[in-house]
C-alpha cells in the first residue's frame, strides 16, 4: 500500500481533502490506499511507466480513522492546475467515486494552499461591498422570491417586486427556473423590474437590489449580464450547479462588476446523501474561490434540505473538519480573498427570523417566498410582516409582543404558527 503514510505531514502547498469512506469488500486500508492512488497517479495495476519522479507525486493518506470511517489525503500541488477548478476537481473528485471497491464516499472538506487561493479572483464584492452598495452597516438583508415561480408576466413580475420592496424589504430575486421564457422575456422583465426598483428607491429613500437570473448556456449567459449592466443593475443571479464551474468561472473572469449571487439549485443531488457524495461546505468552499458574492447555504429552520448541524458546519467548521477556525467558512481569513454573504432561503416566514438571527448572525442575506405572498392584502403586507419582524428581533423585543401594536406582523404569525 505505497499511497498510505501515517508519517506524513502536510506541507503548506499541498492540497488536502478530507473523505469519509465505506470500502465495499475490502479492507479499510485497501479502500484508503485506493482512493489515493486513482486520485493521483496510480491506476489498478501495475505500470512499466511508473518511475521514481512520478511516485514522488503520489497522494499520500497521513490520516486514518476507522471509528469515524475518516481519512485525509495530502496531494502534491504539482499535480494541479492553478486557476483551473474543473480541473483540480476531476483529480480529487473524479473517477474515485465509481470506484466498485469504495461501497460509499463523500468529499467533506477540502483546505487549499495559498498558491492556489492566489490564482483565483474571488469575491469582487464580498460582505463589505454588498454593504456599501445597499448602505446597510450592520443588519440582515431581508429579500423575496416572485412568486409563484413561474406563471407570472413580466408586467405582473415588476408589479410584485414593486410592492414587496414598498413593503421595507431590500431584495427581490428570480427563482432558479424564471429565465428567458415565452410569457416572462428576459429582457423586458428586467428593464420594468428596474423601473420598478427605482421608484420603490424613489419613494422609501432607501436602496433596493433586484437580482434577475441570467443562467443560461455560458456565450449567452455572458450576454445577459451584461444587458443587465447597461439598464442599470448592479446583481446577477446564477444557478451554480446547473451552470458547472467552468461556466462560473468565466462568468466572473469577466469582471463586469455585478455582485453575483450563486443560487445552489441541484446541490441536493450531491450533497444530501451524508454517506456518498459532495458535502455543501465543499460547494461553498469552491464558490468562494471561483468569486461569488453570495451563496444559498440552508436555512437551518425552513423547507429545504439541510438542517440546524449541517448549516452549522458551514457557519463554524466542526473538530473534525480540515481548518478548525471558529469563524463562518464563508468569512474565514483566506489570505487576502473577501468573505461570502450567506444566504438563508427556503420555506421561511417572519417567525423564523429570530433563530435565523441566533444561529448564521447579522451576515446573512434572509429571503421570504410564500412567508410574504400569503397575505391576502397583498404583498406589500407580507413584507411589512417580515420588516416588522426583523426589526423586533434586533431591538429584543418578542415577536407577540411587538405584533400587538404592528398589524402585518400579526397576520404573519396567525397565518404560520
Amino acid at each position: 500500500m505505497d499511497y498510505i503514510d501515517l508519517k506524513y505531514k502536510p506541507k503548506k502547498e499541498d492540497v488536502v481533502c478530507l473523505f469519509r469512506v465505506e470500502p465495499n469488500k475490502i479492507s479499510f486500508e485497501k479502500a484508503a490506499d485506493t482512493i489515493a492512488l486513482e486520485s493521483s497517479v496510480g491506476t489498478w495495476t501495475d505500470l512499466i511507466t511508473m518511475n521514481k519522479n512520478i511516485k514522488k507525486l503520489r497522494a499520500r493518506v497521513f490520516e486514518m480513522s476507522k471509528k469515524r470511517k475518516e481519512i485525509k489525503v495530502a496531494y502534491p500541488i504539482e499535480l494541479f492546475e492553478k486557476g483551473n477548478v474543473p480541473g483540480i476537481l476531476s483529480g480529487i473528485a473524479g473517477n474515485i467515486f465509481g470506484i466498485k471497491t469504495v461501497k460509499n464516499l463523500r468529499l467533506e472538506d477540502i483546505k487549499f494552499p495559498k498558491s492556489i487561493v492566489k490564482s483565483f479572483k474571488g469575491p469582487r464584492f464580498g460582505i463589505n461591498g454588498i454593504r456599501r452598495m445597499l448602505k446597510v452597516k450592520k443588519r440582515p438583508l431581508v429579500g423575496s422570491i416572485i412568486k409563484p415561480k413561474i406563471g407570472l408576466n413580466w408586467k405582473q413580475h415588476s408589479k410584485v417586486a414593486y410592492e414587496v420592496w414598498s413593503g421595507g424589504l431590500d431584495i427581490i430575486k428570480d427563482d432558479e427556473n424564471l429565465v428567458d421564457l415565452d410569457f416572462n422575456k428576459f429582457k423586458k422583465r428586467v428593464v420594468a423590474t428596474l423601473k420598478m426598483r427605482d421608484k420603490a428607491e424613489k419613494e422609501t429613500g432607501e436602496r433596493k437590489i433586484y437580482m434577475p437570473n441570467i443562467t443560461a448556456e455560458t456565450k449567452e449567459m455572458i450576454k445577459r449580464a451584461k444587458f443587465v449592466k447597461r439598464n442599470g443593475g448592479e446583481y446577477i443571479m446564477v444557478d451554480i450547479i446547473s451552470l458547472g464551474w467552468g461556466s462560473l468561472q468565466t462568468l466572473r473572469n469577466e469582471n463586469l462588476g455585478l455582485v453575483i449571487h450563486a443560487h445552489r439549485a441541484g446541490h441536493a443531488a450531491l450533497t444530501r446523501n451524508k454517506k456518498h457524495g459532495v458535502s455543501m461546505l465543499t460547494v461553498g468552499k469552491i464558490a468562494r474561490l471561483i468569486g461569488v458574492d453570495q451563496l444559498h447555504i440552508g436555512t437551518a429552520v425552513g423547507k429545504m434540505e439541510g438542517g440546524r448541524t449541517e448549516v452549522k458546519d458551514i457557519e463554524e467548521e466542526i473538530e473534525s473538519n480540515l481548518v478548525k477556525e471558529k469563524s463562518h467558512v464563508l468569512e474565514q481569513k483566506w489570505h487576502d480573498m473577501k468573505p461570502v454573504m450567506a444566504v438563508a432561503s427556503g420555506g421561511l416566514s417572519a417567525l423564523n427570523i429570530p433563530d435565523l438571527i441566533k444561529i448564521m448572525g447579522n451576515n446573512v442575506v434572509m429571503q421570504f417566498g410564500g412567508g410574504v405572498h400569503f397575505n391576502k392584502r397583498g404583498s406589500r403586507y407580507g413584507a411589512m410582516g417580515v420588516r416588522q419582524s426583523l426589526d423586533a428581533t434586533l431591538k429584543g423585543i418578542r415577536l407577540k409582543e411587538y405584533a400587538k401594536t404592528h398589524k402585518e406582523l400579526k397576520e404573519a404569525i396567525d397565518k404560520f404558527s
